[in-house]
């Protein structure tokens, strides 16, 4: 759960220097990013999957998230963790067991999931990659490689739809030999939400144990 915040959390453009950076694929993005923001809320629906040959591992699993903003709703992995733009509440029903939190200056960086659609605004360099039919959709890959060199990640490959500029894929490569893919099912927008959406309700896990973090 927590490297997939550290991703996402591994799918929120453009504060580094575009020296190096393909002016095709800054242009894209940059139509990405001018959609993205034009909407008042985002549901999506996806499936994610790691996968290490190396150490065998292969898990695949199915979430969702809403995004108004900065507040955010994240079900994953039986876990929901829901932001309310200032305390981060992170919800385990198996634990019956509620974590509140504050984000942390050291986090500023972090790709969470109100940044999962454009996490590429600042500390990559990007290149224009190959194009794919799915089902009759153009996907536009732009490879994303990090600017930091203390970074686990090797690169990231960033899938676009090329007519409706939303966002498709995100696989990302680790240098351990991990790959994280992001592939998303449904992309809603400007849905009617409720406001107590992003509203933690105590009432509702009153027989959970309660953890406060300073």
């Amino acid at each position: 759960m927590k490297k997939l915040v550290l991703l996402l959390i591994v799918l929120s453009i453009a504060h580094v220097s575009f020296a190096q950076n393909d002016q095709k694929a800054k242009n894209l993005l940059n139509e990405v990013s001018q959609k993205i923001k034009s909407y008042d809320n985002i549901q999506i629906e996806f499936r994610y999957s790691l996968k290490n040959n190396k150490e065998n591992i292969n898990q695949e699993t199915r979430g969702d998230v809403t995004l108004k903003k900065e507040q955010y709703v994240l079900n994953l992995m039986g876990t929901t963790m829901l932001f309310d733009g200032t305390n981060l509440h992170t919800i385990v029903p198996e634990d019956e067991e509620v974590t509140i939190s504050k984000p942390s200056s050291d986090e500023d960086d972090t790709i969470t999931p109100s940044k999962m659609l454009t996490f590429y605004e600042k500390g990559y360099t990007y290149k224009w990659d190959i194009i794919q039919d799915v089902s009759g959709r153009k996907i536009q890959y732009i490879r994303l490689n990090p600017i930091a060199s203390n970074t686990e990640i090797k690169d990231i490959l960033l899938g676009i739809d090329s007519q409706t500029k939303h966002i498709y894929k995100l696989i990302q490569r680790q240098a351990n030999g991990t790959e994280i893919t992001i592939t998303v099912n449904s992309f809603k927008t400007n849905q009617p939400l409720p406001n107590s959406l992003f509203k933690f309700d105590s009432v509702k896990y009153k027989n959970y144990y309660i953890n406060k973090l300073d």
